[in-house]
């Protein structure tokens, strides 16, 4: 703080008494953290200075005006992800990242035959779950409005609200009486792992897709693991496709249920400053992965795939990532608002830095269409087809070892 301070022109009383009261406030809060935290190449702070001199000599009559410079500073940084978030935004931000929404549980979409809005399933321990809504109940009224026409972002809207406020739904079930039922709304937390015990032939396969990685990814997936050895499989599939990453600390969490020793990640702040992530021996499993990525696969995505890779505990197959080799940390500012800023670069255990580079899957395989997520992990899935043919054949060289070096002890006695 003292280096901000020393960097940051005078301001006299009067005028740090108007800052305070002022929309002001909020644009000098912004260029503060920037100034602290900030991480680029090309990032000059005696530029920077002049930008909060003339940021401060504006008039801003309202918080809209305010955002409006804000984000145009932002832009000049040249980082896309670097990004100013309205309260909204940011909330819907939070929400992700701690993977909780204050809501009922549902997940919803319109029939396509029907075109009526429909329960694809309650959420574990929410209330909807505790309430007895099922899969396929369709709901005709949301606090006494036809849902007739409405889209699902539409209805999950008015749906979603403080804890502990009310929403009353009009259900239809079958052929019964539509019925109201009033559910209190309550902090629900979200799955983002998906998993399921598959069939392959001869093999018992765990498949495991993860679709981000919020502040619940690890404990979702540790269940999932745990289950699954359970359930006698000999192999796994990490779908991490169209997975945009989320949290630094749940993939390091996540890479170390499949790494006994070894390196994860590396990451540098600006001042030079680093910090290493390793394996802790508290691995889950041995049995052998196949992890699945493409384009879309960012971020802590790429955190996890690459520690995979490098430390040669997973296969990666599909397209080359995202490559995205920054870290974000998201504030939260005085009016409710947000700003993620880049505050490090982070490096795979290889070293290389994959920022807008990616990482490059051990089997290229490009989709030839894409595959709609009801389809993933199926036969119509091509590179899920050839993560099952890689653990067929580890299995099958696993078996011709055994059997050689039963053959071998046979022939010593």
């Amino acid at each position: 703080m003292a280096a901000s301070s020393l960097l940051a022109p005078a301001l006299s009383s009067s005028a740090k008494a108007t800052l305070e009261t002022s929309p002001k406030a909020l644009v000098d809060e912004v260029w503060q953290i920037i100034n602290r935290e900030f991480i680029s190449y090309d990032f000059n702070q005696e530029e920077w200075l002049a930008t909060r001199t003339e940021l401060l000599k504006q008039d801003y009559t309202s918080q809209e005006e305010a955002y409006s410079a804000i984000r145009k500073a932002l832009k000049d940084l040249g980082d896309p992800y670097t990004r100013f978030l309205n309260p909204q935004e940011f909330e819907e931000l939070s929400n992700q990242t701690t993977g909780e929404l204050s809501g009922i549980g549902l997940r919803l979409e319109v029939n396509s035959q029907t075109q009526v809005l429909t329960v694809v399933e309650p959420l574990d321990n929410s209330p909807a779950s505790e309430a007895g809504l099922q899969t396929g109940d369709k709901i005709l009224k949301i606090d006494s409005k036809p849902t007739t026409l409405m889209t699902v972002e539409q209805a999950s809207e008015l749906i979603r609200g403080e804890e502990g406020t009310e929403v009353t739904l009009e259900v239809s079930r079958g052929i019964e009486t539509p019925f109201e039922v009033t559910l209190k709304r309550a902090q629900v937390e979200v799955p983002v792992l998906h998993s399921s015990l598959k069939q392959e032939g001869q093999m018992r396969i765990g498949y495991l897709r993860l679709d981000e990685f919020s502040s619940h990814a690890a404990e979702q997936m540790k269940k999932a693991v745990e289950k699954l050895e359970a359930d006698k499989v000999e192999g796994f599939v990490l779908d991490l496709r169209g997975n945009p990453g989320g949290l630094l600390f749940a993939s390091v969490d996540i890479a170390r249920m499949w790494i006994e020793n070894g390196p994860i990640v590396r990451t540098v702040d600006r001042k030079g400053g680093d910090r290493e992530f390793s394996a802790n021996r508290t691995s889950i499993t041995n049995l052998p992965l196949v992890v699945l990525v493409d384009g879309y696969s960012a971020s802590a995505s790429e955190i996890l795939a690459g520690a995979l890779k490098d430390n040669k505990r997973a296969t990666i197959v599909g397209t080359r990532t995202f490559g995205k080799g920054l870290v974000q940390s998201v504030h939260p500012l005085s009016d409710g608002s947000g700003l993620a800023v880049t505050i490090s670069r982070y490096y795979p255990p290889s070293g290389i830095d994959i920022n807008k580079k990616g990482i490059l899957p051990d089997i290229q395989l490009d989709s030839r269409e894409e595959i709609p997520t009801a389809l993933k992990g199926t036969g119509r899935d091509e590179q899920y087809a050839r993560a099952v043919s890689v653990l067929s054949n580890i299995r099958l060289g696993q078996n011709r070892a055994a059997t050689s070096g039963g053959l071998a002890t046979t022939q010593q006695q």
